[in-house]
């Protein structure tokens, strides 16, 4: 593959399948990365095999993904943001169940608005006081309901068991949007799309060596699902990914989910406590402060903090699953370090990749 010209700051409007344009808002701040600097990066190929192959899958843990399939997810994503294939209608007939019994604002809207936007409808439960679990019925017998009444079942849960409970009558594919602190799959896809959009050349086995990246993860995988997805990931991306910094406060931040896939990664990997002297050499930080412990949540301060202070290098940047606190302040928005907008912009393209393949409509699509 060769490399297409990249600019860091553009339009995220480019002629689409059918020749109008696509009207897809982007981020209002920070850098505005291109989808065809990646389909451009990759000769216009999207890896349809590997697509077809999670049809009917159910998407629970980012261990099921290797770095092919992450990859064809991007180059799909990236078209779907590019061109206006809502015309094609790849999920008329579908319904989503989006069940979600924890609170959530970004994860739930967009995989909302990803099947909506595809002609797909939405059966929603935006709280789980409102089902039968606030009667004490189970999970599994939920699950046995939802197998007639969709086709596709979204779900987030505060219990990191949850996903094996319904599953237990769900016949049905499952999307894990979060489970406790389990993992958050679809949100480490997300990233790596962020990611593969700023600097296409990560795509590589054999990424040249000055676009290889030093990658810092401020937080506690343990106990961040988010964080803990993705550097699973990450960790699939050997000859991109030069090191990875995890900076936590705790001696011990892995937990066990990690500990053989970081074995088993030539990638370098090192623990520190201290943000201010790792940060001037990273090229990305990720940085996430909210654990979640048992039943509830823990800000983790701002002790690990970036802003317009720290000394990141000049081409970093700063990424976020998002909801902040003060760990990330908002003097960065309106920088170039600012990746963590341009993150969260891409994630209905994402889910609509990721729904678009699950639900074996790939032949829907132009263009592929």
């Amino acid at each position: 593959m060769t490399s297409a010209p990249h600019s860091n700051r553009s339009s995220a409007n480019s002629p689409t399948a059918k020749g109008s344009l696509a009207s897809h808002a982007s981020n209002s701040k920070g850098l505005t990365v291109k989808p065809s600097d990646l389909l451009d990066f990759c000769n216009q190929q999207i890896d349809r095999e590997a697509l077809e192959a999670l049809a009917g899958q159910s998407i629970l843990n980012p261990r099921q993904f290797d770095r092919r399939t992450v990859v064809a997810l991007s180059q799909l994503a990236a078209l779907l943001e590019s061109r206006n294939v809502e015309l094609d209608k790849p999920l008329d007939g579908k319904i989503a169940i989006t069940a979600f019994f924890e609170a959530s604002t970004r994860t739930r809207l967009s995989f909302e608005s990803a099947v909506l936007r595809l002609d797909g409808k939405v059966l929603s439960v935006p709280d789980g006081q409102v089902t039968g679990i606030a009667k004490g019925e189970s999970l599994a017998d939920i699950g046995e309901m939802f197998n007639t009444y969709g086709d596709v079942v979204i779900m987030r849960h505060p219990d990191t068991d949850s996903v094996d409970e319904i599953r237990k009558n769900l016949q049905r594919p499952l999307i894990n949007a979060g489970n406790g602190s389990g993992h958050h799959p679809t949100q480490a896809l997300i990233d790596w799309y962020a990611l593969l959009k700023w600097r296409p050349e990560l795509v590589r086995q054999d990424c040249p060596e000055e676009k290889r990246i030093h990658l810092g993860i401020i937080g506690t995988p343990g106990s961040m699902r988010a964080v803990k997805s993705f550097l699973r990931i990450s960790l699939m991306f050997t000859g991109s990914v030069r090191k990875i910094t995890l900076i936590s406060e705790m001696a011990d931040p892995v937990g066990l989910d990690l500990t053989e896939p970081i074995e088993q990664s030539p990638i370098e990997l090192e623990i520190t406590n201290d943000v201010r002297e790792v940060i001037p050499e990273l090229d990305v930080a990720y940085v996430n402060s909210i654990a979640f412990l048992g039943d509830s949540y823990r800000n983790l301060g701002s002790r690990y903090r970036i802003d317009c202070n720290s000394r990141l290098k000049p081409n970093a940047v700063v990424m976020h699953p998002l909801a902040r606190n003060e760990e990330l302040s908002t003097d960065l928005d309106d920088t170039c370090h600012n990746l963590y907008f341009a993150q969260a912009a891409g994630a209905v393209f994402v889910r609509q990749a990721l729904l678009t393949a699950v639900l074996d409509r790939l032949d829907r699509v132009s263009g592929i």
